[in-house]
């Protein structure tokens, strides 16, 4: 078997068969106390692929945080082929602030590749692309839905990129989301390298949802087994997965309180009442109807919402007995 080499990351060398925490340095703080972002890296003695977890790009995006810290906790990280890293707080002033931004008000989700002299998140994104991104092989990035729009455990991928694909697939969430890149997003910058990439979406901001979380890491843990990077002798979840190649936003005809009647997940038919719009004070209420066969992979779960908000997001699907077939 091939000898396995020295991994360096940030200036440190990683020998074969050891873990190590590195620091990555951007910034500083209005104290000139400077910001530090926990790398974890695990090095195999077996040569391997790299594998990258990376949680909390938004701040306020705490699940995949949680899911990257269990996986660390439990040892899981420790590869038996190759390496692993993870970031579990990228956006570490967003996840001080619980905010989805940074301090400048910037998406770091729409400034890559970044650049060396740029806005305080595209540097964050340049260094990010200049020093780890290229060391990898396949990335899996957690993220949540924003504000109180709840994803219902997922992963999204270009169905033209057949490697992502495959792996969304060895994930095994819930849904798999056909999803277009969005420009300048670390999935356009990683993928442009020829990186394999999933991205997995599970609940909401500032909310720590267990069963999300569980699926975060059990589809993680299925990902690392296909690699060869460790055994855990995991099997296919029980529950049915769905591909989505098409779906619409249901947004609200009218401002007012919104009282949800289906559930996160669930298969509804044409016409099915989703929720009713009324006003406080007993004038009117106005039911939203699902315009067609599908899967309800995303809800706004506010209680008062505006006209034009989006309500639900939902997949055309005629079969809900159909199993993940991408």
């Amino acid at each position: 078997m091939k000898k396995q080499k020295p991994f360096e990351l940030l200036g440190e060398t990683i020998a074969p068969g050891k873990t190590a925490r590195l620091t990555l340095e951007v910034a500083k703080l209005h104290t000139n106390t400077p910001i530090q972002i926990p790398v974890i890296v695990s090095h195999a003695t077996k040569v391997g692929p790299t594998l990258l977890l990376l949680a909390g790009l938004h701040g306020d995006e705490i699940n995949g945080i949680e899911a990257v810290r269990r996986i660390v906790k439990k040892g899981w990280h420790k590869p038996n082929h190759g390496t692993v890293i993870c970031i579990p707080v990228f956006n570490i002033f967003g996840f001080l602030n619980l905010s989805r931004e940074f301090p400048d008000g910037r998406d770091l989700n729409r400034m890559f590749p970044g650049t060396k002299n740029g806005s305080l998140a595209s540097q964050f994104a340049y260094i990010f692309m200049k020093d780890i991104a290229p060391l990898t092989d396949v990335v899996i990035d957690f993220h949540t839905g924003s504000s109180q729009r709840n994803n219902y455990p997922q992963t999204r991928c270009d169905f033209n990129d057949e490697a992502s694909k495959a792996l969304c697939r060895v994930f095994a969430a819930p849904f798999t989301i056909d999803s277009s890149v969005i420009a300048k997003s670390i999935r356009s910058a990683v993928t442009k390298l020829g990186k394999q990439y999933i991205l997995y979406e599970g609940g909401k901001a500032n909310r720590i949802d267990n069963f999300a979380v569980e699926q975060a890491i059990d589809g993680t843990l299925r990902v690392m087994q296909h690699l060869g990077i460790r055994y855990f002798d995991t099997e296919m979840p029980d529950q049915k997965s769905y591909t989505i190649k098409k779906s619409k936003w249901i947004r609200a005809s009218n401002s007012g309180v919104l009282n949800l009647r289906i559930k996160n997940g669930q298969y509804v038919d044409k016409g099915t009442i989703l929720a009713t719009i009324s006003d406080p004070y007993g004038k009117f209420e106005r039911s939203v109807k699902s315009p067609f066969n599908g899967m309800i992979f995303n809800v706004n779960e506010m209680p008062l919402v505006n006209k034009g908000d989006a309500l639900f997001n939902i997949g055309k699907h005629d079969n809900p007995n159909a199993t993940l077939s991408v």
